[in-house]
């Protein structure tokens, strides 16, 4: 009788259901509880900057880099509580503290691991947006330690205004149009491919598809990847797309066209019959326009600004990197630009 029972009962859709129920209250309850601890962490360290600062404004001591009081306070600390409290963590919450001085400023869903690495960012501006990006794509403390490291924000803001750079700072980077998704350059260091090795289209296509977790974070949010070598037939002759993804937020397809020369107008050309076939034979109801980026490693801007005007189709053309850019010097365009220059 038990054992029919107990087959009936894991049968049935209600208990079923209640199990469900019973699971999603366990973890709900769970990831709440990281939450808080998490936040009365990271509230502590704010604590302890907050006092170490006021000891300092009273008068007692200049807390600078090698200062004996934090070397004081890290042993006698460690003492006390244990391990956590060495000098280099002490400084971390002592800067903390004078980043974030109103409690309420400091974002709820960052960890600790996140603000030791914001605070490595020196200009304001810059920290503020990353802040702000890593809380809006949910980025954990990797992601935005290679993000920073990819001078992302220096990127973004290189065709933009001193009013556009302020904005990305303090709302970060919302996408809501085509242009907006674009970056000059794209950074591929994570492909680690040498400088001086020969590489074809192919090549850099399928080490795009070998790290394609690493590109999509690259491209940004929204983008998932659809297919490669998409396959286009028209009066017997084939065109293969190289690479083609779906943008969840514009609600559109985004075709990549790699090239390991400089851009020429042949492939702007070719770029807009990929998006008019697009357009008429894959876009369904609620899809918007096609847009279309062509990855080069190299571009004449001049050209490219004759070869897409006129144009209707929204077609980019990007220079891509196999190494980290000089983040010197971007830093020094940014500043031309903040300074109207």
């Amino acid at each position: 009788m038990g054992l029919k029972y107990d087959i009936a009962l894991s049968a049935s859709p209600e208990y079923k259901q209640l199990l469900d129920n019973i699971g999603l209250a366990i973890e709900t309850a769970r990831q709440n509880a990281f939450k808080a601890i998490n936040t009365e962490l990271v509230k502590a360290d704010w604590e302890i900057g907050r006092h170490i600062v006021e000891y300092e404004q009273h008068g007692q001591e200049r807390a600078e880099y090698g200062s004996e009081l934090l070397i004081r306070l890290s042993k006698d600390l460690k003492q006390r509580y244990g391990k956590g409290f060495g000098r280099r963590n002490i400084l971390d919450m002592r800067r903390f503290y004078l980043a974030y001085q109103k409690w309420q400023a400091v974002p709820a869903k960052l960890s600790w691991t996140h603000f030791v690495t914001l605070l490595g960012v020196s200009d304001d501006t810059a920290r503020k947006f990353y802040e702000r990006q890593a809380v809006l794509e949910n980025w954990g403390y990797r992601e935005l330690e290679r993000q920073i490291d990819s001078s992302l924000f220096e990127r973004l803001v290189l065709s933009k205004d001193k009013k556009g750079v302020l904005q990305l700072s303090e709302k970060g980077h919302i996408v809501s149009e085509p242009a907006e998704v674009i970056k000059d350059p794209y950074v591929l260091g994570f492909l680690k491919i040498p400088q001086s090795h020969r590489m074809t289209e192919k090549d850099l296509e399928q080490k795009i598809i070998d790290n394609l977790q690493m590109f999509l974070l690259e491209l940004g949010k929204g983008f998932t990847f659809s297919a490669r070598q998409y396959k286009i037939s028209l009066r017997n002759k084939h065109y293969y797309i190289d690479l083609v993804f779906y943008h969840r937020i514009l609600k559109c397809f985004v075709l990549i066209d790699l090239k390991i020369r400089k851009v020429e107008h042949g492939d702007i050309g070719q770029m807009n019959l990929y998006l008019n076939y697009f357009k008429t034979e894959e876009n369904v109801e609620g899809d918007n326009e096609p847009i279309g980026i062509i990855l080069s490693v190299d571009k004449d801007e001049v050209l490219v600004e004759f070869a897409t005007g006129g144009i209707s189709n929204k077609i980019f053309v990007s220079k891509y990197q196999l190494y980290l850019p000089d983040k010197k010097q971007l830093q020094k365009r940014i500043k031309a630009i903040m300074e109207n220059k």
